[in-house]
């Protein structure tokens, strides 16, 4: 045969597959969640998140110590809130000693190299379960934004890095940035969760922060699964609001949407590989159907590939682990 091209001669072995490999994944582009509940020496599985755990702060800040031993030194932070200390108008979220703004200050004072990015929203804090103010049904907008900009800001004061608004209300990102510049925190940046989907997948999320809507759903305010070109509007908006990064959520399910933001906008890409997505590679791992490092490796790779500078993932500490073993 008469072939002047072989494509196969660049697949030989492992060196030249390495020479010529286009898409690297590293562990300080990676960022792990942890979840924060109150008291000491707590480290409670979630059911539907096998691997992952409820930590309280002590917990918390051996597991960061770890992480960072393997070049993993970015975190997102969610709190685990009792519903006794839960209202309408997500009150404790400001509260200087909630566990959440207790923790964000104290791993910052043990590990201050670290990153801490946290998540802004209500429904960790509110008695209704929704991302903003609910009345008659529904989803209050202009009345949510100043509650956002508390949070955001006793956020930064504790040490919060990169503040994270996943509420998805109009005009957010402007109305948080606005006030951190004007209360002298014009360095904390903003990582908007832009393209947030209404997505089936956050099932284990809301299980580990028993943060399910109380009514309704979150339609209203989070993205249409069907429609691509509106991801473009709220980027638009959010850069222009001065968001620092735009992040899609869910990662696997929407990497037509990364692609899309990582080709029309200058600023970082994080994606969120959530964790309905994580899920069902544990539930095929549990029933053999599939390698777990293998099928988490090609997953992650798969996100950055699609153009994400930045991955928020649930298995980012075994891959940092994975990846410093292999030296990659």
């Amino acid at each position: 045969m008469d072939m002047s091209r072989r494509p196969r001669r660049n697949r030989q072995s492992k060196a030249i597959r390495s020479l010529v490999r286009e898409t690297h994944l590293r562990a300080d582009q990676l960022v792990y969640p942890l979840f924060l509940l109150d008291g000491e020496d707590q480290a409670v599985e979630i059911p539907s998140l096998p691997g992952n755990y409820r930590l309280s702060i002590d917990k918390a800040k051996r597991t960061v110590e770890e992480c960072m031993n393997s070049n993993l030194q970015s975190f997102i932070l969610f709190p685990v809130i009792d519903e006794s200390l839960k209202d309408s108008y997500a009150t404790y979220s400001y509260d200087e000693n909630n566990v959440y703004l207790r923790a964000i200050r104290e791993l910052k004072t043990t590990f201050p190299e670290m990153c801490i990015i946290t998540d802004i929203a209500l429904d960790p804090y509110s008695s209704d379960g929704h991302d903003g103010v609910v009345k008659d049904g529904g989803i209050l907008n202009d009345e949510t934004l100043p509650i956002l900009a508390k949070m955001g800001l006793a956020q930064a004061e504790a040490g919060a890095d990169i503040l994270g608004p996943s509420d998805m209300m109009d005009g957010r990102v402007g109305f948080i940035r606005q006030t951190l510049d004007e209360k002298g925190f014009s360095s904390t940046a903003i990582m908007s969760y832009t393209a947030k989907y209404a997505s089936a997948f956050y099932g284990p999320f809301r299980d580990a922060l028993s943060s399910a809507p109380k009514g309704g759903d979150k339609k209203s305010y989070q993205m249409d699964p069907a429609n691509k070109r509106e991801a473009l509007v709220e980027a638009e908006l959010d850069d222009q609001e001065g968001a620092d990064y735009l992040m899609v959520k869910p990662a696997l399910l929407y990497l037509d949407i990364i692609q899309q933001l990582d080709q029309n906008f200058e600023i970082p890409i994080a994606a969120y590989n959530v964790s309905g997505e994580c899920s069902m590679v544990k539930a095929a791992v549990g029933n053999g159907w599939l390698t777990e490092e293998e099928a988490m490796m090609e997953m992650l790779l798969s996100i950055k590939r699609a153009g994400a500078n930045i991955v928020i993932s649930y298995f980012a500490k075994e891959a940092a682990e994975w990846l410093q073993k292999n030296g990659s």
